[in-house]
């Protein structure tokens, strides 16, 4: 199996071919930066490239876009992207250009066997995604389901709650009592299953949840 590597990080990106070749892959290019992964890819397409998700100049998200471009012109190419984040808005998007990609975290690239077994999913065609990405994208559809429980009224007062403003101020903004306020407070609480605790400030694991989701 042929592979291209891209990492920004020369110690990085040399351990990864070390790593790669002693697993029995052939490395047929490596670079630092996104724009010359896609000259090698296409001066000599591998089966997969492995790539970081930020590499110069902006280290934001080269990797991201030259993953697409050479996807694009090579729809059965492989691409498995490298980070030291779990960003799920960037799995999601790499998900959604069909199979053979996969999203690792650096950290759990030391698993020589699981790397190994990570590209060669993607080489048949499958899909690896990190368990700890995987893990944060189930609790936010978690966030996501108490949320919608709320009526939309509740959903109102829990935006007001998540912009800092008090029972009072939420009371005029929605032209309500504050008893009525602190009724759909406390459903609130009810429904996002936050029960009174001494260490926990309520008020701010509701906003919390509400922005994750």
């Amino acid at each position: 199996m042929r592979l291209t590597i891209v990492d920004d990080s020369t110690l990085f990106r040399e351990g990864l071919v070390r790593v790669a070749r002693d697993l029995g892959f052939e490395v047929v290019g490596q670079a630092g930066d996104a724009q010359s992964l896609v000259q090698l890819i296409m001066a000599d397409a591998p089966d997969v490239a492995v790539l970081d998700i930020r590499m110069p100049p902006t280290f934001t998200t080269e990797g991201l876009v030259a993953a697409r471009e050479i996807r694009s012109a090579f729809p059965s190419l492989g691409v498995l992207v490298l980070s030291q984040y779990v960003d799920t808005h960037h799995v999601m998007e790499l998900i959604a250009s069909g199979g053979g990609v996969g999203y690792l975290l650096k950290d759990h690239v030391g698993d020589i066997a699981e790397f190994g077994d990570a590209v060669r999913r993607i080489a048949a065609g499958g899909s690896v995604i990190d368990p700890d990405v995987v893990a944060e994208l189930v609790g936010r559809r978690r966030h996501r389901e108490a949320i919608e429980e709320l009526t939309e009224r509740e959903r109102e007062v829990l935006q007001l709650m998540a912009q800092g403003r008090t029972n009072s101020a939420i009371g005029s903004r929605l032209h309500l009592s504050p008893k009525t306020v602190e009724a759909h407070i406390r459903n609130i609480f009810m429904k996002l299953q936050l029960e009174p605790a001494e260490d926990d400030h309520r008020r701010v694991l509701a906003v919390l949840t509400y922005l994750r989701a």
